[in-house]
């Protein structure tokens, strides 16, 4: 079996997907796991960007430092270079499988498919909202990204 590898997607990779890679990153270090991860957006309206201020405060909240982080935008190559592609929303989760190009190597699943009790949920979107929609993204996120690491770790 190829090294896993994960790329987070959401709409715009400037609020979910940015804090589900840093999250995960954190776990995958506490776990000694050493992956290639990143995240990417659907949508092309903040390539090149940095995540949402609010995105980069939970996370500094949180010991984690997402400044440098840049959105992007999903492309074919994902799909073959990635061995899980792992969606916020189901929204973006179909919209994965609208654009796949026809041979897909990668799993694609939601975020919170790997959390017991929580699989088909969706992590809400908390870019219209206030600061505190930042904490409950940044709490689903590490519960989904420690269940996806654990999961890894022993695959």
């Amino acid at each position: 079996m190829a090294q896993p590898a994960v790329l987070f997607v959401c709409l715009g990779n400037i609020c979910r997907s940015p804090l589900a890679e840093a999250a995960f990153r954190v776990e995958c270090q506490r776990l000694g796991l050493d992956l290639q991860v990143d995240s990417a957006g659907t949508g092309d309206w903040h390539v090149g960007k940095p995540p949402d201020p609010r995105a980069q405060a939970v996370a500094r909240r949180n010991g984690v430092d997402i400044s440098g982080y840049r959105a992007r935008q999903v492309c074919d190559a994902d799909y073959q270079r990635y061995t899980h592609i792992v969606a916020l929303d189901k929204d973006n989760l179909a919209d994965l499988h609208a654009i796949a190009p026809p041979a897909v190597s990668a799993e694609l699943s939601l975020l919170l498919d790997h959390v017991a009790g929580r699989q088909g949920d969706s992590v809400a979107d908390p870019y219209f909202g206030d600061d505190e929609g930042f904490d409950v993204t940044w709490a689903d996120v590490t519960a989904g990204a420690q269940a996806l690491a654990k999961h890894l770790r022993g695959a």
